[in-house]
């Protein structure tokens, strides 16, 4: 049981992290399909960083700097030049990709896999079993609850709110709602960044072209499966984290009796699923709002 525990939590939490970048930036108005490219952005400079620098602590900050350059950049590319949100997400994507590709042939002359000599800090023998996850793991109930609080409970969550949902009267009131864009997002990048370390840093400790595989989508989903909400956003990853831990526990257990590409799609189609429900959800509440309305 412990061991699923652990998978779910070492699968999940990466999710978690890029999951509640697409929350904050989804408050203030921006539907991020950027995530994917942040994330790898995030892992490949932390493999990079710790192979370079040989300090940890190095190798996350140029990480958050290099995410936060790129979530600025998006912020540029839809504020001051007017381009669409969502072409200019998967143009961040895009370039994540790509970028680091290139980026790790440059440094090491190919596009091979690239393996650091240490990762994140584990937990510890302290912890028992669960000693061998990471410290960004331990963290990521706090920050789900510190994001709660900045999204639901403070000044800032209102403001951004009130930016992301009617801008013109944000204005009249004195908030500035580009200002309050390019925040969210650039918490969003810091929020991708240490997604990405956990991805590649976390229970491993190297970094291969596509290893996201998909996941900053995947957490794009669980922004609109929990209704961008902290806390529903982040059950929602935790959702495709365990049907990610259930794929892997089917191949072990079943072995050739199931094909293999079925059970890796598993994640996949739970996040179809995922969407799927969340628009019938959506649907059926609306529907119950203009019934409402229709009977006054």
């Amino acid at each position: 049981m412990n061991d699923i525990i652990i998978a779910i939590l070492r699968s999940g939490t990466p999710l978690v992290y890029v999951t509640l970048a697409g929350v904050i930036a989804q408050r203030a108005g921006v539907w991020n399909l950027g995530l994917e490219g942040l994330m790898i952005i995030g892992a490949c400079a932390t493999i990079l960083g710790i192979m370079l620098t040989h300090s940890f602590i190095l190798a996350i900050f140029i990480a958050i700097l290099l995410c936060v350059a790129a979530s600025m950049l998006l912020w540029f590319v839809i504020e001051k030049l007017k381009a669409n949100p969502i072409i200019a997400g998967l143009g961040l994507t895009g370039l994540g990709v790509g970028g680091t590709a290139l980026a790790v042939e440059a440094i090491f002359g190919s596009q091979g896999t690239v393996t650091a000599p240490f990762g994140v800090p584990k937990l510890g023998p302290a912890f028992g079993s669960y000693g061998v996850l990471s410290i960004f793991v331990a963290a990521m109930p706090f920050v789900v609850f510190a994001m709660w609080l900045l999204l639901r409970r403070s000044r800032f969550g209102l403001q951004l709110a009130a930016s992301g949902e009617h801008p013109f009267a944000a204005r009249s009131v004195g908030i500035q709602p580009q200002r309050m864009r390019l925040v969210a997002l650039s918490i969003g990048g810091m929020l991708c960044a240490i997604g990405g370390a956990e991805l590649a840093a976390g229970s491993l400790q190297f970094f291969a072209q596509g290893m996201t595989a998909g996941r900053g989508f995947m957490a794009f989903a669980a922004v609109i499966f929990g209704a961008a909400h902290p806390v529903g956003a982040t059950l929602a990853a935790f959702f495709f984290a365990i049907a990610s831990a259930l794929g892997i526990r089917a191949q072990l257990m079943f072995g050739e009796k199931v094909p293999h590409d079925l059970l890796q799609a598993l994640p996949y189609l739970a996040t179809v699923f995922g969407v799927w429900l969340s628009g019938r959800l959506s649907g059926a509440k609306t529907a119950g709002s203009f019934g409402e309305l229709k009977d006054q």
